[in-house]
């Protein structure tokens, strides 16, 4: 299954350059700052003018919303290369490239609650390429029934979002929540 969200990526090669150089500087600075970072400082990082970055991107919603699509994307594309493993580990891997996702990227933390019909977009892509997995595993008798794809994200961004003592805390968090999710033994 292919997951393509609409770009605005123009087709002219330096225009595309500029495009690209905006959207690395923009995703570097919005993990240091989150997504209020400096518009000014992107452009600097990309070695571009702000005219340039307000050309490509007209408002600050429009550069956080294509550097989400392209973590959506990301995101959507590992669903279907985890799709050869065993279902729980499938499941297991997405669940963890999702939150090394939001973790990474907390100017995007919020994206699940955001209402624009680009970031409904997105959400639904993210339930398209995670929902098959679970459902997978849930029909092996591994995962639990009950969840839908939609509590699995909110659950997994939840637990992303929160300040961690440290990167074993983080761990046994993330740890705790797919035990949770897996299904209890039927009694014999």
């Amino acid at each position: 299954m292919e997951f393509v969200l609409a770009s605005r990526r123009p087709k002219r090669a330096d225009a595309a350059r500029n495009f690209d150089a905006l959207l690395a500087a923009a995703r570097d600075a919005f993990a240091e700052k989150g997504a209020q970072a400096s518009l000014e400082d992107v452009a600097r990082r990309a070695g571009v003018s702000i005219a340039t970055l307000y050309r490509n991107f007209p408002t600050r919603e429009d550069l956080v919303d294509e550097v989400h699509r392209e973590e959506v994307e990301q995101l959507c594309r590992a669903a279907a290369e985890f799709g050869d493993l065993a279902p729980w580990e499938a499941l297991a891997a997405w669940l963890r490239r999702f939150v090394e996702y939001i973790g990474a990227k907390l100017a995007f933390s919020d994206a699940l609650n955001r209402t624009t019909d680009s970031f409904q977009a997105h959400r639904k892509a993210m339930r398209d390429a995670g929902g098959p997995l679970l459902e997978r595993a849930q029909r092996a008798g591994i995962a639990s029934p009950e969840p839908s794809i939609d509590d699995l994200l909110r659950m997994f961004a939840g637990i992303s979002t929160v300040e961690y003592v440290d990167a074993a805390q983080r761990e046994r968090v993330f740890g705790l929540a797919l035990a949770g999710l897996r299904a209890l033994p039927v009694a014999r």
